[in-house]
């Protein structure tokens, strides 16, 4: 078999693609042309022919990528081989495929294209392992693609005439838009964007100061009072956050629809100008986590992540995200749904733990500042900095005493349920039957107190969910009712049983009936 002539099943990249490669690719250079157009041209002439070249040779680059690459998809593998002077071929067994994604950026879209990502759940480099990537097949051949290496010809029963194609479990409310200012995430992104773009008008040797408008703007604030200067630059950066989380939000989750899709799948779409359909086997799945950021907690939202295997390093890229930032009431309900579980176990009663646990967090949150404070005043700093520092200590009290009545445990029929936090509250359903193992854990300091952190360990999601400063005898005895005789050994007469009749509930909870 030579690349000149194909041996037959093997197929090229869509066509349309000769067109996308470029259009894609020059989208890639227009903030360097507006950036062009705000400066008038001064300055740039040289830097201007060296960015043309450089789009000349990325466009010619990626015309070639699609004269030398060639996929096809067996009863056994999907392979996948390019290159003209460096060939590369990959290939990866269908029985490891975990996740195949869909996505489409503009230019796609546009063309009727879409790229097609198969993952192993591993993010090694080889043959056999980590993400395969088809850029880009027309987009009925992408969908066409998905089912067919996400069926399970055991698992999928055919649907009768009058089964609905999937079950809506969630599609966006455009009341959420007010959690996306709430989300520290979004708020970063707004300041990588703007400081990229500061950064990219400095290589270009731009200076704001040759721009009008700004260097009027900015004798403007000089001449301003100085209360005033700082009000106004922080009511900008105020509005320039709030503006750019909005759109952000929008452009990640417009149109966003989770659905249960036949056969046991998952499948989350979502994207205003690229598009993401990413779908999830329910096999897999092992749990669910709610986290709520502490602003997103005042304002009454959460997020909800599945904890599934096979995700391997995706998770930070959104392929776990089940809901955007939306209401906490909807995030549990969403979850009962997606566990199929009445009511969901992350709403249930959590045993409170131990006082012992509330001093470790007022001790570990009190000393650090009363430390700080003590320095800065035997240092020869100004007199307002200590007093300023002295300040800290009741928000560092306020977030201890938190994160105390957010820590907690239950179990909940097949689940271990476990939360923490305060910058972060997070709260965990993980499936009993996916705790592969326990590390116990007691430091010197838990030793005196009587208290244990138990981490479960897991093949999904962050690969371990922790039960923080439990009592050594209910930590231990949880252990052996979650997985029956993995810590036998570690228990003694007087951790024998979880049967204290009297549990304090944690505010906001109803007791969970089995």
């Amino acid at each position: 078999m030579t690349d000149a002539a194909p041996a037959r099943g093997w197929h090229r990249l869509d066509p349309r693609m000769l067109a996308v490669t470029p259009l894609r690719q020059l989208t890639g250079f227009l903030p360097v042309i507006v950036i062009f157009l705000i400066a008038g041209g001064t300055r740039l002439d040289g830097r201007f022919y060296g960015v043309l070249a450089a789009v000349v040779a990325v466009v010619i680059a990626g015309i070639a990528r699609w004269f030398t690459t060639r996929y096809r998809v067996t009863e056994e593998r999907v392979e996948l081989r390019s290159g003209l002077l460096f060939r590369r071929r990959r290939s990866v067994p269908r029985d490891r495929i975990r996740t195949v994604d869909l996505t489409a950026g503009p230019v796609h879209r546009i063309f009727g294209l879409s790229v097609v990502n198969v993952g192993t759940g591993q993010r090694t480099e080889g043959t056999e392992a980590g993400e395969l990537s088809l850029d880009a097949v027309a987009a009925a051949e992408a969908d066409r693609l998905r089912q067919r290496l996400l069926e399970r010809a055991t698992d999928i029963p055919q649907p009768d005439a009058d089964t609905p194609p999937d079950q809506e479990i969630a599609r966006l409310d455009w009341s959420w838009l007010r959690f996306a200012p709430l989300t520290v995430s979004s708020l970063v992104a707004v300041g990588a964007v703007a400081g990229a773009g500061s950064q990219l008008a400095g290589d270009l040797g731009v200076d704001p100061s040759d721009i009008g408008e700004l260097n009027g703007a900015r004798q403007q604030l000089e001449t301003a009072p100085l209360w005033l200067g700082v009000a106004l630059f922080a009511l900008l950066v105020l509005l320039v956050g709030l503006l750019g989380s909005v759109l952000l939000f929008i452009e990640a989750w417009w149109g966003y629809r989770l659905a249960r899709e036949p056969g046991g799948t998952l499948r989350v779409r979502r994207g205003a100008l690229t598009t993401r359909s990413i779908s999830l086997e329910e096999r897999r799945l092992r749990g669910v986590e709610v986290a709520e950021p502490l602003l997103l907690r005042a304002g009454g939202g959460a997020r909800l992540t599945a904890v599934a295997t096979g995700l391997g390093g995706a998770k930070a890229e959104g392929r776990g995200t089940l809901l955007p930032p939306a209401p906490v009431a909807e995030a549990h309900r969403v979850s009962a749904a997606v566990l199929a579980e009445q009511p969901a176990p992350t709403t249930i009663a959590l045993r409170r733990h131990p006082p012992a646990a509330r001093r470790r967090r007022l001790l570990r949150a009190v000393v650090p500042v009363a430390v700080l404070v003590a320095l800065l005043w035997l240092l020869p700093v100004p007199g307002w900095l200590p007093w300023t520092a002295a300040t800290l200590l009741p928000v560092a009290v306020l977030l201890a005493l938190d994160a105390y009545r957010n820590l907690g445990h239950a179990l909940a029929g097949r689940y271990l349920v476990t939360r923490h936090g305060a910058a972060v509250r997070s709260t965990a359903a993980l499936q009993r039957s996916g705790v592969i193992g326990w590390t116990v854990s007691q430091s010197i300091f838990q030793r005196r107190s009587e208290l244990v952190t138990l981490a479960a360990t897991t093949a999904a999601g962050s690969g371990a969910y922790a039960v923080y400063d439990v009592g050594t005898a209910d930590g231990l005895a949880l252990g052996e009712q979650v997985v029956p005789g993995l810590l036998a050994p570690f228990l003694t007469t007087a951790a024998a049983g979880d049967e204290a009749p009297d549990q304090e509930v944690l505010p906001g909870h109803r007791p969970f009936t089995k």
